[in-house]
């Protein structure tokens, strides 16, 4: 008898990615496991990526968590000329600092290449030259062996540098240094349709019909503003840019792979909490309780057992709940 896989994917979504922690914190204390004794397969793009990196290490959600509700307000400092910096240098804060953090608390896995990982792994990221996307994964003989041996930290901190927050990180690959950002910024916000990809077609260990894909958003917010200035149409466009595709990933993961079980996890956080006017921005380190909260309610709503099990319903993605299938009827 074939053994189920199961694929996480993790949004991206910086100080958010709270939310998504503390689903899988119930996960680990439901299974009695870690998250990649669960998921053979995670994929993670920018806050996605960090927490990707960090299971991949064999670190508890909890651990993973307590680095956001520690370290956050550290990786978001801003000086009294951060304003000016961003203005005339495109970033905010220090990817140096953002790196140092990451290294630091992966520790001994610091070191590790991504073919070290003991989990299939995907963390997207985007070449600032010519804009190509860039899905770095471990070495095999269905794919180009271009990403294996770079380090982890280093592909985690391209992946999290969010433009406008984060200064792009140089990766050497086949010995050309060049620039990554965001993988976000275009498609990738939302990895899973990337992660069934490289699963599915370039990995001999996967099959649609035994594998169920589980996608953790970081929360969503669907009204939308009006930007008033200039650095809210900043705001604005890099929102749309990491976050519009998102959903589109969704649908196109249900129409390509309809064999394999698939759930979408994302709460509405107008649904969460009524009074809530305006969506947390990626950086509101003032916003860590509210998140913690937000993630302890929207945890108290997932039965992963069902979900493991492939009975839920709740969260299952079909033809009838897409945006797609909403936009179409009459």
């Amino acid at each position: 008898m074939t053994r189920r896989k199961y694929i996480l994917s993790l949004d991206g979504g910086g100080i958010r990615g709270i939310i998504p922690l503390i689903a899988l914190v119930k996960l680990e204390h439901m299974t009695h496991m870690l998250s990649r004794e669960t998921f053979s397969f995670v994929a993670g793009t920018s806050t996605g990526a960090i927490i990707a990196g960090a299971i991949a290490a064999g670190m508890p959600a909890g651990q993973i968590l307590d680095i956001y509700v520690k370290r956050s307000k550290e990786i978001f400092r801003t000086t009294p000329f951060s304003f000016v910096q961003r203005l005339f240098l495109g970033f905010l804060y220090s990817t140096e600092r953002l790196h140092s953090v990451i290294k630091e608390e992966l520790g001994p896995f610091s070191n590790w290449t991504i073919n070290d990982s003991p989990i299939d792994l995907l963390i997207s990221s985007k070449r600032v030259i010519d804009g190509m996307p860039f899905y770095f994964v471990k070495n095999n003989r269905g794919n180009s062996c271009r990403c294996g041996d770079i380090l982890l930290t280093d592909v985690i901190t391209a992946s999290a540098a969010a433009p406008t927050y984060f200064y792009p990180w140089k990766l050497k690959i086949e010995g050309k240094e060049a620039l990554f950002t965001d993988g976000g910024v275009g498609v990738a916000g939302n990895p899973v349709y990337q992660a069934c990809v490289e699963a599915f077609y370039y990995n001999d260990g996967y099959d649609p019909s035994t594998t169920t894909i589980v996608s953790l958003g970081t929360g969503r917010f669907p009204r939308m503003y009006q930007p008033r200035w200039l650095p809210e149409w900043f705001d604005w466009i890099l929102a749309e840019l990491l976050s519009s595709p998102g959903e589109q990933q969704t649908e196109i993961v249900q129409r390509h792979f309809p064999l394999s079980p698939f759930y979408r996890l994302d709460p509405d956080l107008k649904d969460i909490d009524p009074s809530l006017t305006t969506n947390i921005p990626s950086d509101d380190v003032a916003k860590i309780e509210k998140l913690i909260e937000y993630g302890e309610k929207f945890a108290s709503m997932i039965d992963w057992s069902a979900i493991l099990d492939g009975t839920d319903k709740k969260f299952k993605v079909t033809n009838k709940n897409t945006m797609w299938y909403q936009y179409k009827r009459p």
